[in-house]
């Protein structure tokens, strides 16, 4: 019997082959990650088009964060909030103190 390999991106955003099926999807220009069954991402995969050609596979979310992916807005709204939450902190952070 044949097993199917499936291409995931690792922690350092490389491609590699699996036995195992991806957990999370994502979009490799817009470095986001989110369910197999968000439906941002089953529009855009019906509507045709470019999105399918930057379509990625990752493992677990550990992995997709770790590859510098942010998560979805539209359907991991918790992980959503809490990484804009840090994002933001980080920013402000950055900022040089004022005079």
């Amino acid at each position: 019997m044949a097993h199917h390999t499936y291409r995931l991106i690792g922690p350092d955003g490389a491609a590699y082959q699996s036995t195992r099926k991806g957990t999370l999807g994502g979009h490799r220009r817009r470095k986001v990650y989110g369910r197999l069954d968000c439906p941002g991402a089953l529009r855009a995969l019906a509507r045709g088009g470019p999105y399918s050609k930057f379509r990625v596979f990752f493992a677990d979310e550990a992995t997709a964060i770790a590859a510098g992916y942010r998560p979805c807005w539209l359907c991991m709204r918790a992980e959503y909030a809490a990484w804009k939450r840090a994002h933001l902190r980080s920013e402000c952070r950055a900022l040089p103190a004022r005079q």
